[in-house]
């Protein structure tokens, strides 16, 4: 399955590679929410998370489905700025519409690569992302209501979260990383220039190739192919004012390939430069139990989206058209196989993929719902 940047005629000095502190401090954020994603990384978050303050902690709670299921696209900057302040400027220039619709592309939404209007102006829009953020409990409705009623109040009020942020911690760990994510973005660009576009895609990561199709005229197209669970389709001239694809090096991002890709957004990819080795795999007997029950495509398919955070029964069967019968049953063979966790929140039920043991299928299955 592969999601596709069409670059038919765009010049190669259109393709950006650049790190982005931004990128790299969402990155970060979700390691530390989602550490279950991240096994070679567990060190790291268990030392940072101890030493937030309590109310910065909380504040980040607040704030973590911007970057907890799936990477908000306003956390992943096409023009990447030299400091957090840089880019955070450039993202305050964004009007309110826009920005409330990008950072409430939350994972599981059927809509993302369609033009979809702001939950600001648009009454079926608001009541979706409020009915998703009632699903994740009161904070998330909270934090929702706030940014749905006072946009500006609360874009402030998330700049100044990503600023101490930086204060308490990830201005140290900038300082130590850019200078590796500057030297893997340099010699990317030194590639491109001197050995082409499908040689940087194969060293920039194994998901990644270039594909050059023609038709019976004589003429084609390019484009490029990233291997995901997801399907998404887009062009690098998505946005006609800055015709391009960026890629953004990331130290934290192991195993995730992030792909931006929303109507009228320059497409945007973050890919990891470094591989943790993974925790030993079960005993046999329990990994053919676990991959009999991967077996069905849609099943897999779950497996990814519930990776990245919890859902209902009603929003899988939305996301993949089919009934909630159907996601019930598919439900029960992961529960079954001890795949999945289920909790209640009030009159939600939600799902979610066990990382953990997911981890112990192997990295093959591991990157391959996660990226």
């Amino acid at each position: 399955m592969a999601n596709v940047i069409d670059i038919t005629g765009l010049p190669p000095e259109r393709i950006l590679f650049s790190p982005s502190p931004l990128a790299e401090l969402g990155a970060a954020l979700h390691a530390l929410s989602e550490p279950g994603h991240h096994p070679g990384l567990h060190g790291w978050v268990t030392a940072t998370n101890a030493g937030l303050k309590t109310d910065l902690a909380d504040r980040l709670c607040e704030a973590d489905f911007l970057w907890r299921s799936s990477r908000s696209d306003i956390l992943l900057p096409a023009r990447p700025g030299a400091t957090l302040a840089e880019e955070l400027d450039e993202l305050d220039k964004i009007d309110d519409e826009r920005f409330v619709a990008a950072a409430f592309e939350i994972n599981c939404s059927p809509a993302y690569t369609r033009p979809t209007p702001s939950p600001l102006v648009d009454a079926d829009e608001r009541a979706r992302v409020r009915e998703m953020a009632a699903a994740r409990g009161p904070r998330q409705a909270a934090f929702t209501d706030r940014m749905l009623t006072d946009p500006d109040g609360l874009r402030v009020w998330l700049r100044r979260l990503l600023e101490d942020c930086e204060q308490a911690f990830f201005g140290d760990i900038w300082r130590r990383v850019s200078i590796q994510l500057a030297a893997d973005a340099r010699h990317k660009t030194e590639l491109l220039r001197h050995k082409g576009l499908a040689e940087t895609l194969s060293a920039t990561s194994r998901a990644l190739s270039l594909e050059d199709a023609q038709d019976g005229s004589g003429s084609g197209s390019t484009r490029i192919l990233v291997d995901k669970l997801a399907r998404g389709r887009t062009t690098a001239f998505a946005n006609a004012a800055d015709p391009g694809v960026t890629f953004l090096p990331t130290s934290f991002g192991w195993p995730h390939l992030l792909f931006s890709h929303a109507p009228g957004w320059r497409p945007v990819l973050q890919y990891p430069v470094a591989s943790p080795e993974l925790p030993a795999p079960a005993a046999l007997e329990l990994v053919q139990q676990r991959l009999e029950a991967l077996g069905h495509p849609m099943r897999m398919q779950l497996c990814r989206t519930l990776s990245r955070g919890p859902h209902t029964t009603g929003e899988l069967a939305t996301a993949f058209g089919i009934t909630s019968p159907e996601v019930s049953r598919h439900i029960a063979m992961l529960k079954k196989a001890g795949l999945i966790q289920t909790r209640r929140r009030g009159r939600y039920v939600l799902h979610q993929l066990d990382l953990q043991v997911v981890a112990r299928l192997g990295s093959d299955f591991l990157e391959g719902v996660l990226r």
